[in-house]
């Protein structure tokens, strides 16, 4: 019997993917639940909305319109407006009342091409002009809901550190003052804006990829959505865009738990009926973004857990893009 050789205790031995990858899902799937169960805190809405009636006006407004007026208009024209085509301008020859008719094969092409066009017009005249309206309100709306709601957690006397999610996030370095400080926060704007354009555009391309495509586009999304939740409190508090993103590429799959239940609606319904579902419940994810102390969450799930989740660098594709096209405005670039 061959003797069995002992490994010398003093030899470092790295752990295989596969082990890597199991000590990464734990801690993983652990901040994607707490991530999910903060956004699902819809008590919190209930809270803010008892404190500010400004933030329920602009609750209900958003409801109304979004809500009864755009959806209730897609309603009104699958359940009512189409049927009533229908009736009076039947698909099949069997459904004519006159039975003459079916013997000109014109006829039933004729009745399909006006159905089609009176549907388009309602599309044309009303849908598309009261989605452009409503997104432009909705966002003016997104602004003071989330002004109105951390304006209550200023009032709840909330320690600053708390606010700001702790110490990953705090700001630390003295902050500019006079002009030079707004054209930095006009700068950062920039580049915010224009990197989550890009993120954007990104995440849209990957759902075209196959098989595992929509999975990618789910998480990435996900993602996207809790970034734009959370961003109102970020710049509510002055949090600096470098602290942001490193924050949230380091506690990734808490902000995708967080975003998921915002994009559900996208993968279950057509791109109008998901829009008129995501912009009724936008504003009160938002709500439960300005209550959630993400950072506090987090370091209780780290404690929990054993692992360290490992950063992604989930906006490196869109931060390089972004640099090559402020690099052609250098004036933009040097605020940066």
């Amino acid at each position: 019997m061959p003797a069995i050789r002992e490994g010398n205790p003093n030899e470092r031995r790295f752990p295989s993917p596969m082990e890597s990858l199991a000590s990464q899902a734990k801690p993983a799937a652990a901040l994607w639940l707490a991530g999910f169960v903060q956004a699902a805190r819809l008590d919190r809405v209930v809270c803010f909305c008892a404190r500010s009636k400004a933030l329920s006006i602009r609750i209900a407004q958003c409801f109304l319109l979004n809500g009864l007026i755009f959806l209730g208009s897609l309603l009104t024209l699958k359940s009512v407006v189409i049927p009533t085509l229908l009736w009076i301008l039947p698909e099949q020859c069997n459904q004519m009342g006159e039975w003459h008719l079916c013997e000109h094969t014109a006829a039933v092409a004729i009745y399909s091409f006006l159905r089609s066009g009176l549907v388009e017009i309602f599309y044309v005249f009303w849908f598309y002009p009261l989605y452009v309206f409503s997104f432009i309100l909705s966002t003016l709306w997104y602004n003071d809901i989330a002004k109105h709601a951390l304006d209550v957690v200023k009032r709840k006397s909330l320690d600053l550190t708390q606010a700001l999610d702790a110490h990953n996030i705090t700001e630390s370095e003295e902050q500019t003052e006079g002009f030079d400080r707004v054209a930095l926060g006009i700068g950062e704007q920039v580049y915010s804006i224009l990197l989550l354009t890009i993120f954007f555009v990104e995440v849209s391309v990957i759902g075209y990829i196959p098989y595992f495509g929509k999975a990618m586009n789910f998480l990435l999304l996900s993602l996207m959505y809790a970034y734009y939740c959370f961003e109102y409190k970020w710049n509510f508090f002055a949090v600096s865009l470098n602290k942001r993103l490193d924050f949230f590429e380091s506690n990734w799959a808490f902000f995708a738990g967080f975003g998921a239940p915002c994009v559900l609606p996208i993968f279950f319904f057509s791109p109008l009926i998901s829009y008129g579902f995501l912009a009724i419940l936008y504003p009160l994810f938002v709500l439960t973004a300005a209550g959630t102390q993400a950072e506090q969450v987090i370091d209780k799930q780290k404690a929990a857990h054993e692992g360290k989740l490992q950063r992604i660098p989930v906006f490196f594709v869109a931060k390089r893009l972004t640099t090559k096209v402020l690099q052609l405005f250098p004036a933009v670039q040097k605020e940066q």
